[in-house]
């Protein structure tokens, strides 16, 4: 998302808020970068490393959700007796996410939310999907997602579960532009192309096995490049404005976000390597 990010040249703001956006922006990089320059896509150099990676980055998957459904929740009514909300633009620009994300089309052209898709590739890699489901019949059965990770009752893994948990903090918090800075910032788009070519090439080596991997990834880099991540920081303006308050607290989410990130990448080349995490 680093590209869209700047909608202004960077080197002349248009006005205040580019210079808001510019720090947030400058505040984030060296997490960004140590995300996106990590050590764990070198150690994802087999079919086990990659379904290791699966197994982990499935929750982060569905947690992206957490935050978007609670954005539809704080910039739309879903209350039965509708009435309309603030923020116009920003009303539309998140449902069009939520069609996105929850509602796409998988390989046989049929609706499947995102973290479905991924879901379906972990099956057809031979990763192992029973924590995950575990954790959503948890959900399902009418625990609270607030119980779940304060006692872990859905036994999810430890690594995942402290990223649930920093996400959780955030939305737990209240404050929209947040959640938002958050979501635009400190998500999908972190798995950077290389990432993208390992797994075309454990396709191109394994037909059939990594196929719906490929798609998944596919179809997130082009929402997030081409659609939700200008719409994303469209909507930080918006929620934003000129409060400079607002704009600190959301630097402050951003890198909370990007450190729990840190974090689960850092236990991941544990897991992979054999390292005590």
């Amino acid at each position: 998302m680093q590209k869209q990010m700047k909608s202004t040249d960077s080197n002349s703001p248009s006005s205040p808020t580019d210079y808001r956006l510019l720090s947030l922006e400058r505040r984030m990089a060296p997490l960004r970068e140590q995300i996106i320059h990590h050590s764990l896509y070198t150690h994802l150099q087999s079919e086990e490393s990659v379904q290791v990676f699966m197994e982990h980055h499935i929750f982060a998957v569905w947690d992206f959700m957490s935050l978007l459904k609670t954005l539809q929740q704080q910039l739309t009514c879903v209350e039965t007796a509708w009435v309309p909300t603030k923020h116009r633009a920003a009303r539309r620009l998140i449902n069009e996410i939520v069609v996105a994300e929850e509602s796409d089309l998988d390989l046989h052209g049929q609706p499947a939310s995102h973290y479905e898709l991924y879901l379906d590739a972990m099956r057809q890699a031979g990763a192992d999907t029973r924590p995950v489901s575990h954790f959503i019949n948890t959900i399902q059965r009418g625990f609270q997602l607030k119980d779940i990770l304060k006692f872990n009752t859905a036994e999810v893994p430890v690594a995942p579960l402290a990223f649930l948990r920093a996400t959780e903090r955030i939305i737990r918090r209240n404050k929209l532009h947040e959640i938002l800075a958050a979501f635009t910032f400190g998500r999908e788009d972190l798995i950077p192309e290389m990432f993208t070519e390992l797994v075309r090439e454990l396709h191109s080596q394994h037909p059939g096995q990594w196929e719906a991997f490929v798609y998944y990834l596919d179809r997130h880099i082009a929402l997030d490049g081409d659609e939700h991540g200008p719409a994303a920081v469209r909507m930080m303006h918006t929620v934003c404005g000129e409060d400079d308050t607002k704009w600190n607290e959301a630097e402050d989410a951003v890198v909370w976000a990007l450190e729990a990130r840190l974090a689960l990448w850092d236990a991941i080349v544990a897991q992979v390597t054999g390292e005590k995490e």
